[in-house]
């Protein structure tokens, strides 16, 4: 991505969301995000785009071996999960109070 101008995302840690792209689309499921990654532009989300890892032992693994994580995947292949309407949403941002806030789109609530 440009390094010019940081990238303004609607989505955060913590928020749920489904996969609307690639083999892990589930427009049913919503899950967690665990990370996001701005400068890339990725997230990673619970229990999708899994790969498998061959690890060397370590202090903190002292087995070493074969591990299953979960991959960064595109920020534009999740949707915002609204919980009062029980669907994918799109979300705007306004300010209240001098302060950004998100609002779904769908259902005109606040997302916390």
């Amino acid at each position: 991505m440009s390094t010019r101008f940081k990238a303004k995302f609607s989505i955060k840690k913590g928020d749920s969301v489904v996969v609307i792209a690639g083999d892990d689309k589930d427009l049913k499921k919503p899950r967690t995000v665990l990370e996001v990654i701005v400068d890339k532009g990725r997230v990673v989300v619970e229990g999708v785009n899994i790969v498998t890892k061959h690890t060397k032992p370590s202090a903190q693994n002292t087995k070493g071996g074969i591990v299953k994580v979960e991959a960064p995947i595109n920020i534009s292949n999740v949707m915002l999960w609204d919980a009062k309407k029980g669907e994918p949403t799109k979300v705007k941002r306004t300010r209240e109070n001098g302060k950004l806030i998100r609002v779904s789109k769908k259902s005109g609530e606040v997302i916390k």
